[in-house]
């Protein structure tokens, strides 16, 4: 399941390269992708309504859906400007700021060897942009923006499931999103011809799937063992690159790409060791 969702988001993200192409703007395609999604959505909420929208924490809910729209609009515009395997291996770092972040906003004690895989991490992002030795492109710098986010919203993700469902979460994710992406969609609004509704559709539902599928993997198996079938992502997003858009990845990219994984997903075992200790 998770190499399935991993081949529904490399799709997803090719998607996003077209629409672009086509003369989409990012945001529109950000707010279908949501809508598209919640439209998805839309018959198991109904049926769970009631249950699903009780929540006490409707600030939080807010600022984490407004959060994740920034985050998608960067990443978005991200893969209109820049290879999608090198977008792919920079958003690997995600889980590197929130450890980060963690420390600071949760209070979470984090010691040398998961440090060690953070600082890891972190230069292999540099290994993949190297500053000084070409020039900062902004596609990297705004992937590298979304992932610090990103990181952000799983803070806050953290801080409601203490209290909320994932029902209530995913629930909330889902129409506010919608909501909060449609304003500056508007700002840049194109109406899309009969192709591009068909490409504005696959993103929602692929990306839905995906993230329902990646979930179910979670439940299924320990993270420790389906984590690391995340970086088949990167091999998907580098074949469609090159047989559709004609992007080449030089090596440093995929030297980067192994370094960021490799400090993301020791940082998963790490803490799920420190879940079973505890």
């Amino acid at each position: 399941m998770m190499l399935l969702s991993t081949v529904f988001f490399a799709v997803m993200h090719a998607c996003v390269r077209v629409l672009s192409n086509d003369g989409i703007h990012p945001y529109e395609i950000a707010f279908f992708r949501c809508f598209f999604g919640l439209l998805m959505l839309a018959p198991w909420l109904a049926i769970r309504a009631r249950g699903a929208l009780r929540t006490r924490h409707l600030g939080m809910h807010v600022v984490r859906a407004a959060l994740n729209v920034v985050a998608m609009f960067m990443f978005f515009t991200a893969l209109g400007i820049t290879p999608i395997a090198q977008v792919q291996a920079l958003a690997f770092t995600a889980p590197l700021f929130t450890t980060v972040l963690a420390v600071f906003l949760l209070g979470e004690t984090v010691r040398l060897r998961r440090w060690s895989a953070v600082a890891i991490g972190f230069v292999g992002a540099l290994v993949i942009i190297r500053p000084g030795m070409q020039p900062m492109d902004l596609g990297s710098m705004l992937t590298v923006g979304s992932a610090l986010v990103w990181a952000v919203c799983m803070i806050i993700i953290k801080r409601l499931s203490g209290s909320e469902s994932a029902l209530t979460i995913t629930a909330y994710m889902t129409i506010l999103m919608s909501l909060v992406s449609l304003a500056p969609a508007a700002m840049h609004w194109t109406w899309p011809d009969g192709s591009q509704w068909f490409w504005l559709a696959a993103c929602g539902v692929l990306g839905t799937l995906g993230q329902w599928i990646m979930t179910q993997s979670f439940r299924l198996a320990d993270a420790t063992v389906v984590l690391p079938l995340d970086f088949a992502k990167l091999v998907w997003g580098a074949a469609i690159g090159w047989f559709a858009f004609g992007e080449l990845i030089d090596v440093w990219t995929w030297i980067g790409a192994v370094i960021i994984f490799s400090g993301s997903t020791y940082i998963a075992y790490r803490e799920r060791q420190i879940e079973r200790a505890g």
